[in-house]
């Protein structure tokens, strides 16, 4: 009896836990560049005197999904978007290395090139820093360009490259700021075969319907699991009839 609570009990509490996942994708799939979560139930047996006879059941957070979502074009000068598989490195407000695939950048008013969450973009050479009255332009390499707004306009200095990367995507591990960071730590190579779609922006890859219809399924497994919940409190009321009885 008691094990029939324990797996209805430990399942009933994960199938809650992937609801929020799945809630939290579907909060997220107007989010540029998502990474939509993905989970899955295993059996865990409890270990201890005797046999390993019960066993619960444990939400294993199997990853994210790393499908590149659609491209929509913008037009937009700094909005950039990731071609196929790679990132963009950014640099956290601890100096540690942190990779996104969200492409609309910003100057902030100090010159530097940055997410719209604030965070600094890294280049070839630090962070990326670009002079005042400039038009900023960013090629399909990363490379970061200036051209004048006056007097010259034809002028183009390059100012630096951003850095993107290619890591495998076992290596990566997605915190709770929605940044990916590499399992071991430290810092991914710049890789050359990344490469960027500039006036555009990768939009999330979540998909609603498989979403929407992961979240009713959800919902059936919770019913079941508390409905066998409810039939092992009968029984176990039933049982305890009996044994009065006998007595």
């Amino acid at each position: 009896m008691d094990r029939l609570i324990y797996t209805a009990m430990t399942g009933a509490l994960h199938t809650l836990n992937q609801q929020a996942t799945v809630s939290q994708n579907l909060s997220n799939a107007s989010t540029t560049g998502y990474r939509a979560e993905t989970n899955a139930f295993r059996a865990v047996p409890i270990f201890g005197d005797g046999l390993p006879t019960r066993a619960f059941v444990v939400d294993s957070t199997t990853g994210s999904d790393f499908t590149p979502g659609p491209i929509q074009q913008t037009g937009r000068n700094l909005d950039v978007a990731v071609q196929g598989s790679g990132w963009i490195a950014v640099q956290l407000e601890n100096g540690e290395e942190a990779y996104t695939r969200q492409g609309n950048l910003q100057i902030s008013a100090s010159g530097i090139l940055q997410t719209q969450g604030g965070l600094n973009v890294k280049g070839d050479a630090g962070l990326i820093t670009a002079p005042p009255d400039n038009r900023i332009t960013i090629a399909k390499d990363g490379t970061v360009s200036a051209v004048p707004i006056t007097p010259l306009p034809n002028t183009v200095v390059i100012i630096d490259r951003i850095k993107l990367v290619d890591p495998p995507a076992e290596q990566l591990v997605k915190g709770g700021d929605g940044l990916f960071r590499l399992r071991e730590g430290g810092e991914a190579n710049a890789d050359a075969k990344v490469f960027l779609t500039s006036g555009a922006l990768e939009g999330s890859n979540v998909n609603l319907v498989h979403e929407m219809v992961s979240m009713i399924a959800l919902a059936r497994q919770f019913d079941m699991q508390m409905k066998i919940l409810e039939s092992a409190e009968h029984n176990a009321q039933q049982a305890s009839e009996i044994m009065v009885m006998r007595a």
